[in-house]
């Protein structure tokens, strides 16, 4: 049976952010969107979304960029997780992580924010941090860098020539994610990139 998912790509609004580390989240859903061919609306929740499937007559998706800023992305999200009827384990968040490095992905479920404030606040206003995330490396800012800093920089001119390549499989965990389960898309994307 048809399932909905909600997915998330966590970010900041406005031109001057988007092509910064913190939005990368949402350059994957953009490249969810844009895959099947789908224009962002705008959306009652403070949000602007795409509703789509993951292939005609399967799941149905609705993508998400919330128009708040990252550090306050769980009203937008539980917002739309309330509008579309959506459980937190069917709400992927898509976002950057400090911890891992550059062009790595990694998928789980629940567990700690790991200092990520957009993620903390997606738990506190889902009530739950039992949600599907796929998290994508942005690595740690080099020599003394302030990380607040690294991450509203946009992407260094080495990172870009990798970085479509790095959206498009992030798009692909969380299709497969929702396709084949977490299992399947952690034993195809945590494994080393080549």
């Amino acid at each position: 049976m048809a399932q909905s998912w909600l997915i998330v790509g966590l970010g900041n609004p406005g031109p001057r952010y988007e092509t910064t580390r913190h939005n990368v989240g949402q350059m994957v859903v953009d490249e969810l969107a844009a895959r099947r061919s789908e224009t962002f609306r705008t959306h009652k929740t403070n949000a602007r979304t795409v509703e789509t499937w993951l292939r005609p007559g399967g799941d149905k998706l609705v993508l998400a960029k919330p128009n708040s800023f990252m550090n306050v992305s769980g009203g937008p999200v539980a917002a739309l997780a309330n509008f579309y009827s959506v459980e937190p384990r069917h709400t992927v968040v898509v976002h950057d992580e400090l911890d891992i490095p550059f062009d790595t992905i990694k998928l789980k479920i629940g567990g700690g924010h790991g200092g990520h404030n957009g993620v903390r606040d997606v738990a506190k206003a889902l009530g739950t941090p039992d949600f599907p995330r796929v998290r994508i490396g942005i690595g740690r800012p080099p020599g003394r860098q302030e990380t607040s800093d690294w991450v509203l920089d946009p992407f260094g001119s080495v990172e870009r020539k990798t970085l479509p390549i790095l959206v498009s499989d992030a798009a692909d965990a969380v299709e497969q994610l929702i396709a084949e389960g977490l299992v399947a898309a952690q034993q195809k994307h945590h494994a080393p990139r080549g």
